[in-house]
């Protein structure tokens, strides 16, 4: 990989920054809060099972999944972006 400026260093930061914060925040948001909410949740129903129950055992870790998936695939457009993705 060549030198790269200072400029695209602090762009590519900037952006994977960004991308890390809206990460943990979905993170966040179907690690607690979905599970705090679990009860009020469990008034609606979905495939058959309460909300609130789904979420916990199943939606959580889908979710999380999906976002490991979109976090790589969003970080490599970055890198490709600012031309420091790794090589194939």
């Amino acid at each position: 990989m060549s030198e790269i400026t200072p400029e695209v260093r602090e762009g590519h930061w900037s952006k994977t920054k960004t991308l890390t914060i809206i990460t943990l925040v979905i993170w966040f948001i179907f690690s607690f809060v979905v599970h705090w909410f679990a009860d009020s949740l469990n008034s609606m129903s979905f495939l058959g099972f309460p909300l609130g129950f789904y979420m916990a055992a199943q939606g959580s870790l889908v979710v999380f999944v999906v976002l490991i998936f979109w976090l790589a695939y969003r970080q490599n457009k970055i890198d490709e972006e600012f031309g420091v993705a790794e090589e194939d």
